[in-house]
């Protein structure tokens, strides 16, 4: 599979799971750490767990596992790293603290429909 429609799996479990605000951002633009974050919101602590796990279960159904992965213990933010992509699941809170977003603020947005 390629990078875009790891992603386009991952957005599309996230979306399942009613994730809030999901947002890729092209970190390869700006960064060698990584392809693309994808940044997502929950609104409790349980739906980050239900979010992680439908976004592992779907990629190890393709035979894709994630490198690492952090935060299932407090569940307030889960990252899994699938190594070009990077998974950041938030709490409302988290998210704001964190602000991903404005930390990578030279990495262009990439609009889901473009992916595929």
């Amino acid at each position: 599979m390629t990078v875009n429609e790891i992603t386009k799996v991952i957005y599309d479990a996230i979306d399942d799971k009613l994730g809030q605000d999901i947002v890729i951002i092209n970190i390869g633009a700006v960064s060698s750490l990584c392809d693309y974050f994808v940044i997502a919101t929950a609104g409790s602590q349980r739906q980050v767990k239900a979010i992680a796990d439908n976004v592992e279960d779907e990629l190890t159904k393709l035979g894709i596992e994630p490198r690492g992965k952090e935060g299932f213990e407090t569940q307030t933010w889960v990252l899994l790293d699938y190594g070009d992509v990077i998974v950041h699941i938030f709490n409302e809170e988290q998210r704001g603290f964190y602000n991903l977003e404005k930390l990578w603020k030279d990495a262009p947005y990439i609009d889901i429909d473009t992916l595929v």
